[in-house]
């Protein structure tokens, strides 16, 4: 829980940062539009992929097919093969930002949360179109399929938590978890629950399998939490769980596991 070192510099501001399982790289999406693939082995900087003009918002990969996937503000993707850094895509999946990105477990399937208040479903084979889900008020800002890829989590602007079922992607449950938007959404790694964080300033903890409210960590709780608006959560695996805020801190949470 120290500073180690600085990896590499960047141009603007850092949007998005990706690790895949399956290449030593750390990738990092800019407000710029370009991206930085630092390989872990090589400690260095070793591509920069330049294709999007307006900033990248999430990363992902499909370990299956060697693929990265970037979304832009652009309202594009744009498809990468891991191993060389060339693009192999690039399509268009809504006429304003595409914000997030989740990849269903199975691999099958690709989840885009957009600006237009819409999160639309691709199938990953050929990158077309299967479902287009409009139940949102506002701007998408969290997208997580969970891990057995029975439903897909998403959250937004509206403060609302929605729960799909993915076999006809149908809305199951809709919980208004939040104040404000749902910035991040977290399964943990082993145990059946997921953590939701807000600009709100707080971080709720929910049963997986009945989606039941077990804990909420914020100031009215008498915890010491950010300051201001939480952007990202992630469980490590020491069952901790991370949290990071535009109050330019870290925090690092020791959850009990007898919710």
């Amino acid at each position: 829980m120290s500073f180690i070192k600085v990896m590499f510099p960047v141009r603007s501001s850092v949007y998005a940062l990706h690790c895949p399982v399956s290449a030593p790289f750390l990738i990092a999406g800019e407000r710029s539009g370009q991206v930085n693939v630092f390989d872990f082995k090589e400690q260095k900087v070793t591509h920069v992929l330049q294709h999007h003009k307006l900033p990248v918002f999430d990363i992902k990969t499909v370990p299956s097919k060697n693929e990265l996937l970037l979304s832009s503000e652009d309202g594009t993707v744009s498809v990468w093969d891991l191993p060389s850094m060339k693009m192999l895509y690039n399509f268009k999946v809504s006429s304003d930002t595409v914000r997030v990105i989740s990849i269903s477990p199975d691999e099958k399937t690709a989840a885009f949360g957009c600006k237009d208040n819409k999160i639309r479903i691709f199938k990953l084979d050929d990158y077309s179109l299967i479902s287009e889900l409009d139940q949102h008020t506002l701007p998408i800002t969290s997208l997580q399929f969970s891990p057995d890829g029975k439903y897909l989590l998403s959250g937004s602007r509206d403060a609302q938590l929605k729960i799909w079922n993915t076999s006809g992607y149908t809305m199951d449950m809709n919980i208004p978890a939040h104040l404000f938007s749902v910035y991040s959404i977290a399964f943990h790694p082993e145990l059946p629950y997921f953590a939701t964080a807000s600009r709100d300033k707080s971080i709720k903890i929910w049963n997986s399998e009945n989606f039941e409210l077990k804990k909420t960590l914020s100031f009215e709780k008498g915890y010491e939490m950010h300051r201001l608006s939480i952007n990202k959560i992630v469980w490590d695996l020491e069952n901790r769980l991370i949290s990071v805020s535009d109050d330019k801190l870290v925090k690092v949470w020791e959850v009990s596991l007898e919710l």
